[in-house]
């Protein structure tokens, strides 16, 4: 099977499979899940869940982050791990956007990256999931396995992971295909032992009983200066 029929295939039985997949972090506001996107790094979204119910109780708006002494922040959202500082990244955030956008969130990948702790990565939970605007793909842990696993690219940079799927997925798609492949990575292509025998992918995926346990992909690390740059769709086939 050729590449971008792969690729038509593999969306379709993602799409059949996942209908209701979302973005499962929890948010009330565009500002909501900005602050939920960056407590989740390196660390699951069910645990982000548990501590922004509590936190969102009390913080608010970017006033209320950008106010609160760095010491309670840090209390509350230990449990997301690195939390000294997230905590510093938050409060750095909320005053920015107080300064720059009078406490709003803004509406464009320029704009968001050029807050304190935001990154590309970031920026696209935003937009395509406040505002559904299709900027470009979110890559994350799963996405990025599910990417060399369909056989999609051999590339390991998320940025330039990204860039081969904007290229091959119809840019209507681009926010719910990190949906699809985010939730297949959870329930069923583990980074360890995935479950091929019961994958809805059975006889489409090329890694097929073929996924060992030294065969765990990571992510590497984005550095701001990469992850702040313009992705240009128009150059997608030097990539």
């Amino acid at each position: 099977m050729k590449l971008k029929e792969r690729v038509t295939a593999i969306m379709a039985k993602l799409r059949e499979t996942y209908p209701e997949a979302h973005c499962e972090l929890e948010f009330a506001t565009p500002f909501q899940l900005l602050v939920a996107t960056i407590l989740s790094a390196q660390c699951t979204d069910k645990q982000v869940n548990v501590v922004t119910r509590n936190l969102f109780g009390s913080l608010k708006t970017a006033q209320d982050f950008a106010s609160v002494p760095q010491e309670d922040l840090e209390t509350v959202i230990r449990p997301t791990g690195f939390f000294r500082n997230k905590a510093r990244n938050l409060r750095a955030m909320a005053k920015d956007l107080i300064e720059k956008h009078k406490g709003e969130v803004p509406h464009s990948m320029a704009e968001l990256t050029s807050l304190a702790g935001v990154g590309r990565k970031t920026a696209n939970v935003v937009l395509g999931n406040a505002f559904g605007i299709e900027e470009g793909i979110v890559v994350d842990t799963h996405v990025a396995r599910l990417s060399k696993r369909f056989r999609f690219t051999t590339k390991t940079d998320a940025e330039k992971i990204e860039l081969v799927l904007m290229r091959l997925i119809p840019r209507l798609d681009w926010t719910n295909v990190s949906h699809w492949m985010i939730w297949h990575g959870r329930r069923r292509c583990f980074a360890l032992n995935p479950d091929c025998v019961h994958c809805e992918l059975t006889g489409i995926c090329p890694s097929e009983g073929k996924v060992g346990k030294t065969q765990k992909v990571k992510l590497p690390v984005r550095k701001k200066a990469i992850a702040n740059k313009a992705l240009n769709v128009e150059d997608l086939e030097e990539v």
